[in-house]
C-alpha cells in the first residue's frame, strides 16, 4: 500500500476516512500487517463531566466523558531474543509497572506488576518513560516518575531495579532511588545510551527546568542514587524568553552516535522547538544547531533521527498537526543559524496527530494515537508515504475542539527478528508483524547500524576503537 501523503489527494484522504470509520471485521489494518498478540491492561475509567481524577489532578469540564484513567502509557522491550520481556507503565494512581514475557510472542503473558508504594495517593502521571540498560553483565531497568504536590513522592526521580534474574520475579530487586528535591514534579521521560567512552548514561527531562540531567548508571547503582548526576545538557536561554509565564524544558530525547566526526549526539524536544548538542564531553555538551522559529510549533514534543542524523522526524502535541520532516545538514554545516522549514510531512489522518515513533531506515513506525499503529516509509524524506497501519482503538476519537487522545501511545521494534509492540491507552498491549519485515540491520542498508536499539556489550556502530600492542 502506498498512500501519498504530502499533498492531501484524494488518495490520502480515503486512507483518513478509512482510519476513522467503523471497520468491517478484520479490515481494520493492512494487509500486510498481520497481529501477533493482544493483550487488554485494564483499559480506562471513563468519568463523566464534574467528576475529579485525584491521580490527575484535574475535574472534567468540557466533554460528558473524559477517559481520565487512561491506564497503558510508555512502552519499551529488550532486544536480546534470549531475554523476551517487554516493559509497560500503568500511569496514574495506582502507578508502577508491568513485566510482560513475550518468550511465546503470540501468549504474551504479565510476569511482574509492580505499584509504588502508598500508590492510591499518588497525584500525577507517576510512572513514565520506562528503559533499560546492560553494564557489566547486569540488566536494569529504569522507571521514571512524575507527581504532583498533594500526594506522596514529589521528590522522586526514577527508581533503578536489577532484572538480571528475570524470568524468576523474585529477583527483581530495586537497588537504588533517584531523588531530586530541587526539581519537584520528577522526570518526564527517559533516554538510555551506550555513550562513545564505554559508559551506560541515561537522560532525563527534569520537570520545570531548562535542562536534561545526565546519569551514569553504575555510579547511580553503586551509590544507591546518592550519586551518578555526571552533567546537564542545558536549553538555549532564547528557548525561554524574559517575559513567559511558565518555565518549560525538554520534554522527549533521543541519543545517537555520529561514525563520521566520532561524536555523541542528543536531540532534545522542548521549548521552543528541537536542539541538536555534542554531549561526547557530557560535562561540557554544545550547542550543533536547533530547528526553531517553526510555524505553529511553540513547543518540541519528540524529535527522533535517520541512523545518519541528517533527517529528522519530529512531533508537536496538538491535534491537525503532521510529523514533520528537517534536513538537519544546512545547520550542522554552519550554512544557517537554526533551521525553520521542513522538507517534508507526514500525517495517518488529518483530522486527528501522532505521538512517539521509532526510526528503522526507511520505515518509521508510529503510535498514531487515535489511528492505532503505522508505518511510512521516508527513503524520500521530501515525500513520506505510508507502507502499513493496524487500528488498536475501537472506541471514539477524541473530538476535534479536544486535545485529549487515546490509541497507541508508542511502539517499540526488536531488531533481531522485526517484532513489533505497541501500548494502547485504552486497550493494552499489542504485537504485530510486517510483512517483508524480518528484522534491521542498518549495513543491510548502507548505513550506520544505528538506532533506538543499543549494542549494549560493544558501544556504538562506527566507534573507531583504540589498538595497543
Amino acid at each position: 500500500m502506498r498512500t501519498r501523503i504530502v499533498a492531501l489527494s484524494v488518495a490520502a484522504t480515503l486512507t483518513a476516512s478509512a482510519a476513522v470509520a467503523q471497520y468491517s471485521p478484520g479490515q481494520q489494518g493492512s494487509r500486510n500487517i498481520s497481529i501477533v498478540a493482544h493483550m487488554p491492561l485494564g483499559g480506562a475509567e471513563p468519568l463523566m463531566t464534574g467528576s475529579t481524577n485525584l491521580a490527575a489532578g484535574r475535574m472534567v469540564t468540557n466533554e460528558a466523558v473524559d477517559m481520565l484513567g487512561t491506564r497503558t502509557a510508555d512502552i519499551t522491550m529488550e532486544q536480546e531474543l534470549s531475554r523476551p520481556y517487554v516493559y509497560i507503565c500503568h500511569r496514574f494512581a495506582p502507578t508502577g509497572f508491568w513485566i510482560i514475557s513475550i518468550k511465546e510472542p503470540g501468549k504474551p503473558k504479565i510476569i511482574y506488576d509492580w505499584k509504588i508504594e502508598q500508590a492510591e495517593l499518588g497525584r500525577g502521571s507517576g510512572a513514565l518513560g520506562p528503559m533499560y540498560v546492560k553494564s557489566k553483565g547486569r540488566y536494569y531497568f529504569l522507571q521514571t516518575f512524575q507527581f504532583q504536590a498533594g500526594g506522596p513522592h514529589v521528590d522522586l526521580g526514577a527508581i533503578v531495579f536489577d532484572v538480571t534474574g528475570l524470568p524468576d520475579t523474585s529477583k527483581v530487586k530495586e537497588v537504588a532511588r533517584i531523588m531530586d528535591p530541587g526539581h519537584p514534579g520528577g522526570y518526564h521521560e527517559n533516554y538510555t545510551y551506550k555513550h562513545s567512552s564505554g559508559a551506560a548514561l541515561m537522560f532525563t527531562a527534569v520537570t520545570g527546568a531548562p535542562i536534561s540531567h545526565i546519569y551514569d548508571v553504575d555510579q547511580v547503582v553503586a551509590s544507591g542514587g546518592k550519586s551518578g548526576l555526571v552533567g546537564d545538557v542545558p536549553l538555549p536561554t532564547e528557548a525561554n524568553p524574559a517575559g513567559a509565564t511558565a518555565l518549560r524544558g525538554y520534554h522527549d530525547m533521543y541519543v545517537g552516535f555520529d561514525p563520521v566526526s566520532q561524536t555523541d549526539r542528543f536531540y532534545g524536544a522542548g521549548a521552543g522547538g528541537y536542539y541538536v548538542y555534542d554531549v561526547t564531553d557530557v560535562k561540557n555538551p554544545k550547542l550543533l544547531t536547533s530547528i526553531t522559529g517553526i510555524s505553529g510549533v511553540q513547543y518540541g514534543h519528540t524529535f527522533v533521527v535517520d541512523p545518519t542524523g541528517r533527517y529528522a522526524v519530529t512531533e508537536v502535541e496538538y491535534r491537525f498537526s503532521p510529523l514533520r520532516v528537517f534536513d538537519l545538514k544546512p545547520g550542522l554545516d554552519g550554512t544557517v543559524k537554526t533551521i525553520s522549514r521542513p522538507v517534508g510531512a507526514w500525517t495517518a489522518n488529518w483530522k486527528n496527530y501522532s505521538h512517539n515513533m521509532e526510526v528503522r531506515w526507511p520505515y518509521v513506525f508510529v503510535g498514531a494515537y487515535d489511528d492505532g499503529m503505522h508505518v511510512f516509509n521516508m527513503m524520500d524524506p521530501t515525500n513520506p508515504y505510508t507502507v502499513g497501519y493496524y487500528d488498536t482503538h475501537d472506541g471514539p476519537d477524541g473530538k476535534p475542539t479536544q486535545e485529549k487522545a487515546f490509541g497507541v501511545w508508542s511502539p517499540q521494534i526488536r531488531n533481531a527478528d522485526g517484532l513489533i509492540v505497541a501500548s494502547d491507552f485504552v486497550t493494552g498491549f499489542w504485537a504485530f508483524k510486517m510483512e517483508g519485515f524480518d528484522g534491521w540491520n542498518g549495513h543491510q542498508w548502507g548505513l550506520p547500524n544505528i538506532s533506538s536499539a543499543q549494542d549494549w556489550d560493544n558501544g556504538p556502530d562506527g566507534l573507531k576503537k583504540k589498538v595497543t600492542s
